[in-house]
């Protein structure tokens, strides 16, 4: 599956999620949505940026927008940081980087002088149609949520 690009239709697609059942990108029809990619459960710079979503959600949902978090973590890993974290939105499980390739998220990084592919932390806004308006790559946590949620006012 290529690449969505900005301008482009995001092609369907669906992962499991919290909640026990699977997610697909037809349920957030005819809302904006907002999919952000972080690299791990339970780590600090992703449970601060899903803090930051989680304080905004309120503001996202007034706004008419969804939010979903994904990684390569399991579900029953997500049951666990949803519930520590009181995440008000769903996370989607892609142990099988499908969707992360499709986003195109799965870059090389370096932990310690060791090499491996990870996820790398990128934020995704998709209009009420389906179509990529923006996109968010090597993010910095801080300011991040409020920048994504000023760009969905916009759509």
């Amino acid at each position: 599956m290529p690449k969505v690009e900005p301008g482009a239709k995001v092609p369907p697609f669906s992962l499991p999620a919290t909640g026990g059942d699977s997610w697909r990108l037809k349920d957030a029809a005819g809302r904006a949505l907002v999919i952000y990619f972080y690299p791990k459960d339970m780590t600090s710079g992703c449970t601060r940026e899903s803090q930051d979503f989680r304080d905004l959600h309120a503001a996202f949902r007034k706004s008419g927008v969804e939010i979903v978090g994904v990684s390569r973590d399991s579900v029953a890993s997500h049951e666990k940081f949803k519930a520590k974290e009181a995440l008000p939105f769903t996370l989607l499980s892609d142990e099988k980087e499908e969707v992360c390739k499709l986003f195109d998220v799965i870059r090389e990084k370096s932990l310690y002088g060791r090499k491996y592919l990870g996820i790398e932390r990128s934020t995704f806004l998709i209009d009420p149609k389906g179509v990529l308006r923006r996109e968010w790559r090597k993010v910095k946590v801080p300011g991040h949520a409020e920048e994504v949620l000023e760009a969905a006012k916009s759509l």
